[in-house]
C-alpha cells in the first residue's frame, strides 16, 4: 500500500442497493454528450446548445448523488442513486455503503463531513471524454482527475431519535465525483445537506437540477453557480497559476452583491490542523510522501483521517502524488485484503519491506509519527520556531497553515529545479529538427549524469537546509513520483517536438521540393503529412467542442 487514512473498521453489513435504470446505451449516449462528444449540427439539430441529454452539465461535476441509510436487518444499504440513469457497479456500491459511515466506535454524534477515495470497477464501459480531457489539460497537473477513481464526498448525520428501533437516526448524503474538488464538495454539501434531512428526495431533485445549470468546470474561469438559494463564486486554477497563489478576488463590486459564498480555494484543506499534533515531524513526513514510502494514518475520526492524508498528498504541491491513498479506509473495504495481506501497493511492482512496529497497539498512543525511516535532511529548526511562535501568540490556523503551505513549497521547489533542469536539456536543439526527417527524439535520463549536476547547480542554491540531498535524490528516482512526473514531463516534450516539426514543415515549399525527390520518397512524405493533419484535425475538433460547449 502506499497512503491511505485507517480509521478503525466500519460499522454493519452491507444492504442491497437500488438499481441503476437505465441502459447501456443511454448512459453511453450521456457520457458522450457530457463529453462534447457530438458535432456541432447534431446540436443544432436538436435544437440544444447544452448537448443532446439533460444531465450532461452535471456530469461535468459529478457522477452521481448518493443516499446511505441504515438498516436493523441489511446493514448499510444505497436508498437513493440520483440522478436515476447512473450507473454503479455492485463492487461500488458495496464499498460506498461502508465508506459512507464512521466506525461504529468512533461515537460520531451530530454531522460529520469527510471524504472517502475507491477504485472504478475494471468492468465499467468507458466512454471518450474528450471535452473533459480538454479541461483536465489545462489543470494542475495534481488537480487532473485519475480515470482509476472516484471521490466520495460525506455529510453524515447520526442524532439520537426514540421513534425508530435502533434508537438513532443514521444516514450519508454521499456526492461521487472524479474531481479532487475536496474544499468545495464540502462547502456544497454543508449548504444542502441539513436541508435534505428535513426535506428528503424533492429537495435532492431541485438541488441537482441547480447543479445541471451550472457553467463548466473551466480552469482559469471565475464561475458562479447557483445551488438553492445560495450563489458560490469560484475559480479553478490553471497549470500557468503561480504556484502558491490565489487568483480569485474577493470582490466587492455592486455585481457581486448576489454572491453568497466565496471560496479562495477549490481543493486545499486546513494544513496546519492536520499537521499541528505532529509538526515537529513535518519535514520528515514531507520526505515521507515525496519517496512514496507507505503511510498509515491512525485517527479517532473519518474528519481527522481524511483530512490528514490529503494534507500529507498536498504537501509536495505542485507535485503530483503519483501512488496510491485512501482518506478514509475500514476492513468491509473491497480491497482490505489486497492491502493487508501482500508487502507491496497493487501498481507499484518492486517489493516494499514493512518493518513491524511492536509498540504501535492501539488509537490509545500518543498522537506522534511512529517510523524506523531515518530522515535525509537535517531538520529546519527556523519553521518550527516560526510555527512554535505562532502556537504561543495564537496565531489563526488559517494563516500558521500560509506558513506552513509556503515552507512545503519552497521545499518542494528547491527540490525538483535541479530535475526540470537537467529534463531541460534533454530536448533536442531546434536547429536539429528537419522538416523532412522524423522528429529527433529526446536523449535519455542518466541518473548518474544527472548527479554530477547537483554539485553546481543543486538545491544548495535555493534552500538553507543541510542534509543527503544526494541520497534523497537517488531514492527519489526509484519511486512512482519520479516515474509519474518524468513520464509526464516525457510526454509534453514530446508533444512540444511534434509540434516544431509542423511548424518546421508549414515554412518550406513542398512543391519545390517534390521536383528535387523521387516519386516513391514524396509518396512517403505525402502519407506522413496525412497522418500529421489527421492528428491536428482530431485535436482542433476536440477544441471546437470545448469551445461550443462554453458557449
Amino acid at each position: 500500500m502506499a497512503l491511505r487514512g485507517l480509521a478503525g473498521s466500519g460499522p454493519g453489513s452491507r444492504g442491497p442497493a437500488d438499481e441503476a435504470v437505465a441502459t447501456d446505451e443511454e448512459r453511453e449516449a450521456s457520457a458522450l454528450v457530457a463529453a462534447g462528444a457530438v458535432s456541432e449540427e447534431d446540436e443544432e439539430d436538436e435544437g440544444r446548445g447544452r448537448g443532446l441529454l439533460r444531465w450532461d452539465g452535471f456530469s461535468a461535476w459529478l457522477h452521481c448523488v448518493c443516499v446511505v441509510g441504515f438498516d436493523l436487518e441489511l446493514g448499510q444499504a444505497v436508498e437513493v442513486i440520483y440522478p436515476q440513469h447512473s450507473k454503479l457497479t455492485d463492487k461500488e456500491k458495496t464499498n460506498i455503503c461502508y465508506l459512507s459511515f464512521p466506525d461504529s466506535n468512533s461515537g460520531c454524534l451530530g454531522d460529520t463531513q469527510f471524504c472517502f477515495r475507491f477504485r472504478q470497477s475494471s468492468g465499467r464501459r468507458v466512454s471518450l471524454h474528450c471535452l473533459l480531457d480538454q479541461f483536465d489539460k489545462d489543470l494542475p497537473v495534481y488537480l487532473k482527475k485519475d480515470p482509476a477513481y472516484f471521490y466520495g464526498y460525506v455529510y453524515f448525520r447520526q442524532v439520537r431519535d426514540k421513534t425508530l428501533k435502533r434508537g438513532y437516526f443514521q444516514k450519508s448524503l454521499v456526492l461521487i465525483s472524479k474531481l479532487p474538488y475536496i474544499h468545495f464538495f464540502h462547502t456544497v454539501l454543508k449548504q444542502i445537506a441539513p436541508e435534505y434531512f428535513e426535506k428528503n428526495e424533492p429537495y435532492l431533485e431541485a438541488a441537482c437540477n441547480d447543479v445541471d445549470q451550472w457553467p463548466a468546470p473551466v480552469p482559469g474561469k471565475t464561475l458562479h453557480l447557483p445551488i438553492m438559494g445560495i450563489v458560490m463564486k469560484v475559480r479553478i486554477p490553471t497549470c500557468h497559476d503561480k504556484p502558491g497563489t490565489t487568483q480569485l478576488v474577493q470582490s466587492t463590486q455592486q455585481g457581486d452583491t448576489h454572491i453568497s459564498v466565496i471560496l479562495p480555494t477549490v481543493h486545499e484543506v486546513d494544513l496546519f490542523r492536520c499537521f499541528c499534533p505532529v509538526f515537529l515531524h513535518s519535514q520528515m513526513l514531507w520526505e515521507l510522501v515525496l519517496l512514496g514510502e507507505p503511510l498509515v494514518v491512525m485517527a479517532p475520526s473519518p474528519s481527522e483521517s481524511s483530512e490528514t492524508v490529503l494534507a500529507l498528498v498536498n504537501c509536495i504541491s505542485p507535485l503530483k502524488y503519483f501512488s496510491d491513498f485512501r482518506p478514509y479506509f475500514t476492513i468491509h473495504d473491497s480491497e482490505f485484503k489486497e492491502y493487508t495481506t501482500r508487502t507491496q501497493a497493487p501498481e507499484i511492482p518492486k517489493q516494499v519491506k514493512v518493518k513491524k512496529l511492536k509498540n504501535l497497539k492501539t488509537l490509545d498512543s500518543k498522537p506522534g509519527v511512529y517510523t524506523s525511516y531515518k530522515p535525509y535532511l537535517n531538520r529546519d529548526e527556523e519553521i518550527i520556531k516560526q510555527l512554535q511562535k505562532g502556537v504561543q501568540q495564537k496565531r489563526p490556523s488559517e494563516a500558521q497553515s500560509v506558513i506552513l503551505r509556503r515552507y512545503f513549497l519552497e521545499l518542494t521547489q528547491s527540490f525538483i529545479i535541479p530535475l526540470e533542469r537537467y529534463v531541460a536539456s534533454l530536448m533536442p536543439l531546434q536547429k536539429s529538427i528537419s522538416p523532412w526527417k522524423s522528429p529527433p527524439q529526446l536523449r535519455q535520463f542518466l541518473p548518474e549524469e544527472f548527479m554530477k549536476t547537483l554539485e553546481k547547480t543543486g538545491p544548495q542554491l535555493t534552500s538553507r537546509i543541510k542534509g543527503d540531498w544526494i541520497g534523497l535524490y537517488r531514492h527519489f528516482l526509484k519511486s512512482p513520483n519520479f516515474d509519474g512526473w518524468f513520464k509526464t514531463r516525457r510526454k509534453e516534450m514530446t508533444q512540444k517536438l511534434e509540434a516544431l516539426h509542423l511548424e518546421a514543415l508549414c515554412e518550406e515549399d513542398l512543391l519545390l521540393w517534390t521536383q528535387k525527390h523521387t516519386e516513391v520518397e514524396t509518396v512517403d512524405l505525402v502519407l506522413k503529412l496525412k497522418n500529421k493533419l489527421v492528428c491536428s484535425q482530431n485535436r482542433l475538433r476536440s477544441v471546437k467542442l470545448f469551445l461550443s460547449h462554453l458557449r
